[in-house]
């Protein structure tokens, strides 16, 4: 159990001690800065700790969020400051200094009370250490408090105003509101969270985890996706009422974990990985319901989930390009900054961007009420429109600012290449030369060994060998665009047309192959393949953004990387026919699926039971 360390003389009719016990604390008191030095000795290492004065007056969200947040070791609050297990040297050492100073006022903080205007007691230990810890360097959060007080009072007067600011403000309402996302689309703003965020207090007072929510949508769902696979209407009207329910679910689970500050490295990971599985599941419903009323709609199903797959990689590859960009400025960028202030502008770019809430209700209404055929035209239609829009938006911010990237942005992107043993064979080879290329080669480069690739499988008949040239090209031209670190203004598309090359080439030797054999299943194979295969990319970008590094290099190295795969693919189209193609596209699928789940669940679950800082990654816009 956290303990809290009550410090200083109690205020009659005060409420901080059974606010800090509702919060899950073990509250312990102490006179002065000496006993609550050695009463924080006491406290196992590993547990979290807080030290609040006791004179505190203001809502319980604002302890809660000052001391509870489970995402950062160091945070503070007027009058409280936490520490995590990994924060706690450093507080250790600051509560050192305050007492041996004798308890006197810090000089920086009294000034800064001074120029606020601030009716704080100066005097206040917890803010003190605070101060301390900010000038040690050691990062502590204070979270925006908005409406919400948090204040030591210096006197009857200040104290009795401070209690009158806290009974003007719903601590309540503020929390529930907190819960929502601050930047979210139409559909889910409007349609969605005005309810949702009640259903996640709901559950928070049943003791229902974030986790655990995630895994019922994901649940719903999947029992759409077999309703969708029935082909009939009454399952297509079901189906898309499920996919509906299954949103408000994904909705609440992060609700949920923002109004119980519920963060953790597993949940963000389950929140993520979820969406896409159950997307992606539903696609393959609709297909499967679609082949029993005669209409075969794969190579659709297949086309839909590869261009979504490719836009999230963009979105991806274009954040971690440019997160911890200096000079991070452009004309585009502040045009769409002008465009913001224009309240209509907004929900409209948001909406043509068809984010996920935007996205799964027309899924769900064109299920009911039209055909699958005719849902993933319009997916592709409207995804197509939106990846257009994105992308040249961001190619025109990146050609027009003078950003300098980091080795870290460099390594993301080329960790996001998954660069297979082929590829950085040709990269380690072509080093030198490729230093002497002009700054936009890397992405030329993968764009035209992609489209050479997929051009070549367009075009030729099953059985042809010239894909498996292509490919064979397409692993020289990809190791050549990754041979030098990817700093470059656009260097961020090597990833997405790397990504695109590999899942279009498997789509169109599929679909050549149930042309040329008349062979039903290999579509249904291919997308299987692309599925395990997107699982894994996706993942690496999930543990890029927790901090957590790329996955190993013997994964990469022993599921072929994208260009081993892409090859491969090349030489058993000409080597099989197209019976045999399917089974072996089977077979690589599922040895790719449990190569890569295997190593990400125990990835994920080990780094939660070690201990990994909590993280929550607001993911795509609902």
């Amino acid at each position: 159990m956290p303990t809290a360390i009550l410090t200083g003389q109690p205020v009659p009719g005060s409420s901080i001690e059974s606010d800090l016990r509702s919060l899950g604390f073990d509250v312990r008191t102490a006179a002065d800065a000496a006993e609550t030095e050695a009463l924080l000795a006491r406290v196992p290492g590993g547990e979290r700790v807080a030290v609040v004065d006791a004179r505190f007056v203001g809502h319980p969200h604002a302890l809660r969020l000052g001391l509870t947040d489970p995402r950062f070791p160091l945070a503070a609050v007027p009058g409280a400051v936490a520490a995590q297990p990994a924060g706690r040297q450093a507080l250790t050492r600051a509560m050192a200094r305050e007492n041996t100073a004798g308890g006197g006022t810090c000089p920086e903080f009294a000034t800064a009370s001074r120029q606020a205007g601030a009716t704080t007691a100066v005097g206040s230990l917890p803010d003190r250490i605070a101060t301390a810890l900010d000038a040690d360097g050691a990062g502590v959060h204070r979270p925006e408090l908005g409406t919400l007080v948090a204040v030591v009072p210096d006197g009857p007067q200040a104290r009795n105003e401070a209690r009158q600011a806290v009974a003007a403000v719903d601590d309540e309402a503020v929390r529930l509101k907190s819960a929502v996302k601050a930047r979210d689309g139409f559909f889910t703003t409007f349609f969605i969270s005005p309810y949702s965020r009640y259903l996640a207090r709901w559950c928070a007072r049943r003791g229902l985890t974030p986790n655990q929510v995630t895994t019922a949508s994901l649940l719903t769902a999947l029992i759409a996706a077999g309703c969708a696979a029935t082909g009939t209407r009454g399952g297509f009207a079901a189906a898309g009422l499920l996919l509906l329910l299954s949103f408000v679910l994904d909705c609440t689970d992060g609700q949920l974990a923002r109004y119980s500050l519920q963060y953790s490295t597993l949940g963000a990971w389950l929140d993520a990985t979820f969406d896409r599985a159950k997307e992606y599941a539903y696609y393959a419903g609709l297909a499967l319901g679609a082949a029993r009323g005669g209409d075969d709609v794969w190579i659709l199903a297949l086309g839909a989930m590869v261009l979504q797959t490719c836009r999230h990689v963009v979105d991806f590859s274009f954040n971690e390009a440019n997160h911890d960009a200096t000079a991070n400025t452009s004309p585009t960028a502040a045009l769409s900054d002008k465009l913001d202030s224009v309240g209509w502008t907004v929900w409209v770019r948001r909406m043509i961007v068809l984010p996920i809430g935007e996205r799964w209700a027309m899924i769900a209404v064109l299920t009911a009420v039209t055909t699958p055929r005719v849902t993933f035209y319009a997916l592709l239609v409207g995804c197509a429109f939106a990846a257009a829009y994105t992308t040249a938006g961001r190619v025109l911010r990146s050609l027009t600012r003078k950003a300098r990237r980091t080795d870290r942005a460099a390594g993301a992107l080329a960790d996001l290449a998954d660069s297979g043993p082929l590829a950085q064979g040709f990269a380690a080879a072509l080093k030198r030369p490729a230093r002497r290329l002009p700054a936009l080669a890397p992405p030329a480069l993968a764009l035209l060994g992609g489209l050479a690739v997929t051009a070549t499988a367009a075009l030729t008949g099953f059985g042809s060998p010239w894909p498996a040239v292509a490919a064979l090209g397409y692993a020289l031209t990809s190791g050549l665009a990754v041979a030098r670190p990817l700093k470059g203004s656009l260097d961020w598309l090597v990833p997405p047309f790397l990504r695109a090359a590999e899942y279009g080439t498997v789509l169109l030797l599929a679909a050549k192959a149930e042309a040329a054999g008349a062979v039903n299943g290999v579509l249904p194979a291919a997308f299987g393949l692309v599925a395990a295969v997107a699982y894994h990319h996706y993942d690496t970008v999930y543990r890029i953004r927790g901090d957590a590094g790329a996955p190993p290099h013997w994964l990469v190295r022993a599921i072929g990387g994208h260009e081993g795969r892409t090859l491969l693919a090349a030489v058993l189209a000409v080597l099989l026919t197209a019976a045999q193609f399917k089974v072996a596209l089977t077979v690589l699928a599922v040895a790719v699926a449990l190569v890569v789940l295997v190593e990400s669940i125990r990835f994920w679950v080990a780094a939660h039971k070690g201990g990994a800082p909590a993280v929550h990654d607001e993911g795509e816009p609902a």
